[in-house]
């Protein structure tokens, strides 16, 4: 995990973005509810009317509540609103107090609506409570006003209302819905409930509306800059995988295995990547939804907060058990997608040889095998966290049911209002959806970590072969291209035998130096020591008398021209693989490195040329095309040392005498050092070199090979007639 958030951690900047971005749509998420509870409770119930004071009143409605309160409420009342206009209503001023004024108007409020409730009910000849109309207002409002001109009138009424005065906030609140009743009375009298319904439905919906347009841009952002991040994370390790894995010798190739490598940069970065969005749109997401939503919940007076706390212990435990189960298979998925690959690529780039053996039935049952692992292990995955989601809506659907129960009674005893219930689940439900989000990332976290961690080996893992810290550069004048074996012997890491036991030899440019033995005995290895894909274990391979480990490898490539056992292309076109070694090689280079690899004629043959497309591997040319193409590849760059690694065995013998002579004529000034296992191609070199279990068992030319080696005596012998080596003889 910290390898994720170090990953992040190079994208603090877009992090901190994406962190308040997210503080905005939580903001806004969390608003909803209580603009929901809004409309429902205040909206709907009450008729959009938010206070006990009217915004507008008729002025003997305004006398009526005047008699009923104190003189110094009457007096603050009386100052609140305008002067009537032409109906004799009166508004409200923009500049008053309005907490003041709803102290003195809730209890009055309540009192003319009951004794309007009153005089309505006596006007039906019943004992039941009856809903007041505007007429019943009116006339108890004209009664109050006959009242008013009674002496000490409105020190009797004081005197008897003072005992009704509300003790706590919770009375006080209670009374102040009862107080909108009458001003929704008075509303309906002045002809005005509707707009004032409609104006308040239409303005709190269009907050709403404003709200969710906000959250829903916000939302967009935070998903384009996590994606960008994401994406950015995604590419730099690639980058620097890839960079590293360039850099790797042959041994940490084999450490790995190409199957792995691949998985690793492909897979593992996929995970990582989708990861690090997760975390940014969602892990950083749940505990701000979380924490806001426990904060409103804990704000309200409801007395349901424990029904949070059961729902929130029971996903915990419900968690805590399902990543126990999962965790152990998460880690073996990586490992099991590394099997099905290196299978797929086993069959793949092997397939003629299973036709040709027949042995498909085989192949198909070991891929099967490999498949079917990964299958079950996923799953098993996958039926835990199918099974984990029954278990999550049983808790969200039992909170809900929870809330439903209790919330009942609590509007029963008028402690809460079916708007406050509806912003409570809504609250409850964000509040548990943030575990559940915070669940599921704990369910993937196990298998990026693995992939970051296999990830992370990767690139911290050093290359054995590695520039030196102060590179030593060729001497500028003298012979150039003199190659030296001083006593040199390599062993394979985590071998027990040495592969080379003390070889010396020099090769010197203008002659061509041999190396030939049978199958294993290291003619490659000697090679490759070369171009330092290997580095010896003891001696010393030195290049015009600089030791190959004490330069540049960038300067070491430039003077080789490298031709490996098996011909690799690369997918692209023939001029563009023959200008493989540099920008500076020219057209002309191309044409003539065609001709002396006697290329140059199936070239021409094609319909584009030099422009023919060459597929990946060059799997559209043969062998023996793709040999003289590499071949060609190497020439073009005119390099001072030429290795070619056995890399004539595809070539028919009139097309290797021809493409041997034409060399020969190329590279008069160059060191040429060749890999062969035909005599016929090393029969003319200067010097040959014979291996025998990593020795150097004879060295010379042919003719004095013929004379004292017998290993090399034994190797021409099985390769040429007796009339052959009788010819030689005669020849000598």
């Amino acid at each position: 995990m910290t390898k994720i958030f170090k990953q992040l951690g190079r994208h603090w900047a877009a992090c901190l973005a994406v962190v308040a971005l997210l503080v905005v749509q939580a903001y806004c998420d969390l608003s909803l509810p209580d603009y929901t509870s809004k409309i429902v409770d205040t909206g709907i119930q009450q008729g959009g009317i938010e206070s006990p004071v009217p915004d507008t009143i008729r002025d003997t409605t305004l006398q009526a509540l005047e008699l009923l309160m104190t003189e110094d409420g009457a007096a603050l009342a009386d100052a609140a609103y305008g002067d009537p206009d032409a109906d004799g209503v009166r508004m409200l001023n923009s500049d008053a107090d309005t907490a003041a004024l709803e102290s003195a108007f809730t209890t009055p409020d309540i009192v003319l609506y009951m004794a309007a409730a009153q005089n309505a009910a006596t006007a039906a000849g019943t004992t039941d409570t009856v809903t007041p109309t505007s007429y019943d207002l009116d006339a108890v409002a004209t009664q109050f006003a006959a009242m008013a001109q009674a002496p000490g009138a409105r020190e009797m009424l004081q005197a008897q209302l003072a005992d009704a005065a509300p003790q706590d906030d919770s009375v006080a609140d209670s009374l102040s819905s009862q107080a909108m009743l009458l001003v929704a009375l008075e509303y309906d009298a002045q002809g005005i409930a509707h707009d004032v319904q409609m104006s308040y439905l239409l303005r709190t919906g269009g907050q709403m509306l404003a709200l969710t347009l906000l959250m829903v841009a916000v939302a967009i952002a935070v998903g384009f800059i996590a994606s960008r991040v994401s994406a950015a994370i995604g590419r730099d390790l690639r980058r620097d995988v890839f960079k590293t894995v360039v850099g790797y010798s042959n041994a940490e190739i084999e450490k790995f295995s190409t199957a792995s490598l691949i998985t690793r940069t492909t897979n593992d970065i996929q995970q990582v990547q989708f990861t690090c969005v997760i975390l940014l749109r969602m892990v950083a997401y749940a505990p701000i939804l979380g924490i806001g939503g426990i904060l409103h919940v804990a704000s309200g007076n409801t007395g349901l907060e424990w029904i949070i706390f059961v729902a929130v212990a029971a996903l915990l435990v419900l968690i805590t058990v399902l990543m126990n189960v999962a965790m152990p298979k998460f880690k073996q998925m990586q490992t099991l997608v590394d099997r099905l690959n290196l299978v797929s690529r086993e069959i793949l780039t092997g397939i003629m040889p299973i036709r040709a053996f027949s042995r498909e039935k085989f192949e198909e049952e070991r891929f099967d095998k490999a498949n079917t692992d990964l299958m079950k292990t996923q799953l098993f995955t996958n039926r835990t966290m199918v099974a984990m989601m029954p278990f999550m809506t049983l808790i969200m659907n039992g909170t809900s049911l929870l809330i439903v129960w209790f919330g009942g009674k609590a509007m029963d005893l008028g402690n809460m209002q079916v708007g406050e219930m509806i912003a409570f689940i809504t609250y409850t439900m964000q509040i548990v959806m943030s575990f559940l989000m915070l669940s599921m990332v704990a369910v993937m976290l196990p298998r990026a970590g693995v992939a970051a961690d296999r990830i992370d080996e990767v690139i911290k893992t050093p290359a054995a072969i590695h520039d030196p810290a102060a590179p030593k550069a060729l001497p500028e004048g003298g012979t150039k291209g003199v190659v030296a074996f001083n006593d040199v012997s390599f062993r394979y890491p985590g071998s027990d035998e040495d592969a080379l036991e003390h070889i010396s030899f020099t090769a010197k440019p203008g002659q061509t130096t041999a190396i030939i033995g049978s199958t294993g005995c290291g003619k490659s290895t000697l090679l490759n020591l070369i171009p330092r894909f290997y580095d010896v274990s003891e001696g010393s391979v030195m290049i015009d008398g600089v030791d190959v480990r004490d330069m540049s490898q960038a300067q070491l490539h430039d003077q080789l021209g490298y031709v490996p056992q098996k011909g690799v292309l690369f997918s692209g076109t023939i001029d563009s693989n023959l200008k493989f070694g540099g920008d500076h090689i020219t057209d002309a280079d191309v044409r003539g490195a065609a001709e002396i690899a006697q290329a140059a004629e199936f070239i021409s043959a094609k319909p584009e040329g030099y422009n023919a497309p060459i597929a990946q591997g060059g799997s559209n040319v043969s062998g023996g095309q793709k040999q003289r193409l590499s071949i060609a590849r190497a020439i073009a760059k005119h390099p001072q040392i030429y290795l070619f690694d056995d890399s004539f065995s595809a070539l028919d013998y009139k097309t290797d005498v021809a493409l041997r002579r034409a060399l020969k004529a190329q590279t008069d000034n160059a060191t040429v050092i060749i890999v062969a296992q035909r005599i016929s191609t090393v029969l003319h070199a200067n010097q040959i070199l014979v291996l025998d279990e990593g020795r150097i068992v004879g060295k010379g030319t042919h003719a004095q090979l013929m004379e004292s080696c017998p290993e090399y005596q034994e190797i021409a012998r099985s390769q040429l007639s007796q009339k052959e080596l009788n010819l030689q003889k005669e020849g000598e």
